[in-house]
């Protein structure tokens, strides 16, 4: 009996803590080298490591899954992996799972636009079990991060047939601070702690990821205490929250690694024509935008890459609403009132602003003559009636940014691929060389001021008419301990988080 009330307790105990966080999504892929929407990267970023990471501040890169790296000339990589290591299901983590990692990415098996990273890699060779040796054609500026993507097991998948459908997809085996426990569609995600973790147990036990795809609900659980972590939108913290919110929660602010842009579909003959897009631009006021729908939680798109990055031009000027030269431009097209350019755009419910942000455009664009129909999806259906199979006019959508910008994989021709991130048909070729010509290159000066040229060509193409960067707004309940804020954010540390 004594032994019965000392296993109740300890189980308990085991499971005393949980972190409730909320998705707007289902996952559609829990496998790092195939996780390509937020929901699903998120919650495989607890399964999964890679062999580096970034730092706190996001500015230096550091070990992981290796404990060391080093250039041995401008063309060879070598990592030297941790011996301590363990795949979630008890196996020893070795140099064939880095291996079979970039056999599969560089393979016909799979399409993924992370692939695209090791283009430039002419052999990966294991040299014993703890350290790899990667051979590239050219030296290549963002070789060392392309190691950021998370390894996946070579003994449970080295025999897999189909692994775009695998199950283990959606029965993850990593090498995380967490563990996948369960996996309900449309309900409840969780992860439990891996108590084998090589940096230590993490100290919160759980991590339930509560799938709610409307964002008024989210926030209603926010405000009761039902979440730990979560968004605010701008609008909710500067009229919706009250005294006792900020009671509750602490507020961590910051500009975010993100950008939202209109997404024009340079496959259509509509959108072909340069000096149309200019006018579409021309037609927006950016501010009001932000003024609308941020208050002061926001600024002002100028282009493809961050404000804090140094690929950013700050010559290039944000874009000012010229509603009369709109309107000449496009009656210069064939455009006028009796035969008005019209459009589509589609965006997600999955975020709370963008459906009104469409609708603003929408209003804007009606201004110059534009007729603009919208359209408002949920996530999955999104990406994959829509946006992987280029069926749209337009898309309202948004992008993470990494802090070393790859102009490659969105602007290149060459990713104007089903899967690619060049989601919009862009086809430049004297892009395409500078960005060829870019990736052999790693002085920082120089890298510099080709990414610079690079942003005022696309902006004054306007394949992208890039709107707004918001402000990160997350707010974490007080009976979390041990959150740092950093220029990274508040994630880089959380398995030291207690509840």
């Amino acid at each position: 009996m004594k032994t019965l009330v000392l296993t109740i307790l300890l189980s308990t105990f085991a499971f005393a803590s949980t972190l409730h966080l909320a998705t707007s999504a289902n996952p559609s892929r829990l496998n790092p080298i195939l996780a390509t929407d937020s929901s699903s990267s998120d919650i495989a970023g607890h399964i999964f490591n890679g062999l580096v990471k970034y730092d706190k501040d996001s500015r230096t890169i550091i070990g992981d899954l290796a404990k060391k790296f080093y250039f041995e000339d401008n063309k060879t990589l070598v990592f030297e992996l941790r011996e301590d290591v363990k795949w979630q299901d008890g196996a020893e983590f070795t140099s064939k799972d880095v291996l079979f990692t970039y056999q599969v990415l560089t393979s016909n098996k799979i399409s993924s636009p992370y692939s695209a990273g090791f283009r430039f890699v002419k052999a990966v060779n294991t040299v014993g079990k703890y350290k790899i040796r990667v051979l590239y054609k050219q030296a290549y500026f963002k070789a060392v991060e392309t190691w950021m993507m998370g390894i996946i097991p070579e003994h449970i998948l080295k025999d897999e047939e189909n692994l775009m459908n695998s199950k283990f997809n959606t029965n993850p085996i990593g090498t995380g601070p967490y563990k996948l426990h369960q996996l309900e569609h449309s309900k409840n995600i969780i992860l439990r702690a891996n108590d084998d973790y090589f940096e230590g147990r993490p100290k919160i036990d759980e991590i339930s990821y509560h799938v709610i795809a409307d964002p008024m609900t989210r926030f209603l659980m926010l405000k009761s205490g039902q979440l730990d972590v979560g968004g605010v939108e701008p609008m909710q913290f500067e009229r919706q929250l009250t005294p006792e919110f900020f009671d509750m929660f602490d507020i961590y602010e910051k500009m975010s690694l993100s950008y939202t842009y209109l997404g024009l579909n340079l496959r259509r003959d509509k959108f072909k024509d340069q000096h149309v897009r200019e006018a579409l631009s021309l037609a927006i006021d950016r501010d009001e935008i932000v003024k609308i729908l941020f208050f002061k939680h926001a600024e002002v798109c100028k282009g493809p890459f961050h404000p804090s990055s140094i690929a950013f031009n700050e010559n290039v000027k944000k874009p000012k609403r010229d509603l009369q030269k709109a309107k000449e431009l496009l009656r210069e097209a064939g455009y006028d009132e009796s035969n008005p350019f019209t459009f589509e755009i589609t965006t997600s419910n999955s975020s709370p602003v963008r459906p009104y942000a469409a609708q603003i455009l929408q209003h804007q664009l009606k201004k110059a003559g534009v007729v603009v129909n919208l359209r408002v999806m949920e996530w999955q259906a999104f990406l994959n009636m829509v946006v992987f199979p280029h069926k749209f006019d337009s898309v309202l959508l948004g992008w993470g940014l990494s802090p070393a910008p790859d102009p490659y994989m969105f602007w290149h021709s060459d990713n104007d691929v089903r899967g690619g991130f060049n989601l919009i048909g862009y086809h430049n070729k004297k892009m395409d060389k500078m960005i060829e010509e870019s990736q052999s290159i790693v002085d920082k000066k120089i890298l510099s001021k080709m990414w610079k040229d690079m942003f005022k060509i696309i902006v004054d193409d306007n394949p992208y008419l890039f709107l707004y960067i918001p402000n990160s707004i997350t707010v974490i309940n007080k009976k979390i301990k041990n959150v740092e804020n950093s220029p990274s954010g508040i994630w880089h540390n959380y398995i030291k988080w207690e509840k």
